[in-house]
């Protein structure tokens, strides 16, 4: 019932900005805290970037501080996260991810419902 889809994945040179959506269906975003994370190959999936439903807070892993921006519209149902300034060590598929609770955080494990992926790729 609860659905996740991320959209606008794509290949940008190093310096290059793009910009993920992350779409809800059956449920609504107010109700949970969303996450972004991704993963490289080989390596673990990380926290990217997170959203509160209950104040708007946003977080941003030490590596995207500055270069990335999250944000939310309730119209749409939807949570973006824009991404400039982008880096080959960016190059990742980003999941987007939702929990049960109102107060975002970059802990993996509480995050219950995943996306599919999008990927990125940052490359010359």
């Amino acid at each position: 019932q609860v659905q996740l889809v991320e959209s606008g994945g794509g290949v940008v040179q190093p310096g290059g900005s793009l910009r993920l959506s992350c779409a809800a269906s059956r449920f609504t975003l107010d109700n949970y805290a969303i996450g972004w994370f991704r993963q490289a190959p080989g390596k673990e999936r990380e926290g990217v970037s997170c959203i509160s439903s209950s104040n708007g807070r946003a977080d941003y892993a030490d590596s995207v501080k500055g270069r990335f921006t999250i944000s939310k519209d309730n119209a749409k149902n939807t949570v973006s996260l824009q991404m400039n300034s982008l880096k080959p060590e960016d190059t990742a598929v980003y999941y987007c991810a939702a929990a049960p609770f109102r107060l975002g955080s970059l802990d993996i494990r509480l995050y219950y419902y995943w996306g599919q992926g999008a990927q990125v790729t940052v490359s010359s």
